[in-house]
């Protein structure tokens, strides 16, 4: 007699379904003007398009320091279910799926600098093929005077250090690609 594989015996795709949120991208508060939008694709080993991704992420406000605001997802008194975020509060958290071609974007408060470092958010990436999920950062390009002085930058030589900076478009938007391994692979880091 055999036992069917569980999802701890096998790995996914199990995110895409079951933890995004309406308006998990929506991390900064409606007409805030220190809105940036922060968007590009996830890329697997082989530069294909990674469609059943989740990725979370949290930055500060503009002032550098961590939000410290409760939860902001408000649930429908009848269903139980999720109706989105109250739009309002700034938790610094957002979680997104990516699409089918591997696009994914969320709109947030620009990151203020904070403890030495260059305003950059974190980034969880949870895919399938992956059996532990992977941290990396989004800095921005500017200042580029802050991202000289960043010691993990710093620690970095240049063209991986060019992994972990976003590339500025028009409008306050920003392009980040994620690339799990490969050529030109993401700089993930390790926490422990």
């Amino acid at each position: 007699m055999t036992t069917p594989a569980t999802p701890s015996h096998t790995v996914g795709p199990f995110y895409g379904y079951a933890l995004p949120f309406p308006g998990g991208a929506e991390i900064a508060p409606p007409g805030h003007p220190d809105t940036i939008t922060v968007h590009g694709h996830l890329y697997d080993g082989e530069g294909a398009p990674v469609p059943d991704a989740l990725l979370e992420f949290w930055g500060p406000g503009p002032d550098g320091e961590l939000p410290h605001t409760g939860g902001s997802l408000r649930r429908d008194p009848v269903t139980g279910g999720f109706l989105g975020r109250l739009g309002v509060d700034f938790t610094g958290f957002g979680r997104v799926p990516t699409d089918a071609d591997g696009r994914w974007a969320v709109h947030t408060l620009r990151p203020g600098a904070r403890g030495g470092h260059a305003p950059y958010l974190a980034v969880c990436v949870f895919a399938r093929g992956l059996t532990h999920h992977l941290f990396t950062r989004v800095h921005l390009p500017e200042p580029r005077e802050a991202l000289a002085a960043d010691p993990l930058l710093a620690s970095l030589p240049p063209e991986r250090r060019a992994t972990l900076v976003a590339v500025a478009e028009p409008g306050s938007t920003y392009r980040f690609d994620i690339r799990i391994q490969g050529e030109a692979e993401t700089v993930f880091l390790e926490f422990v």
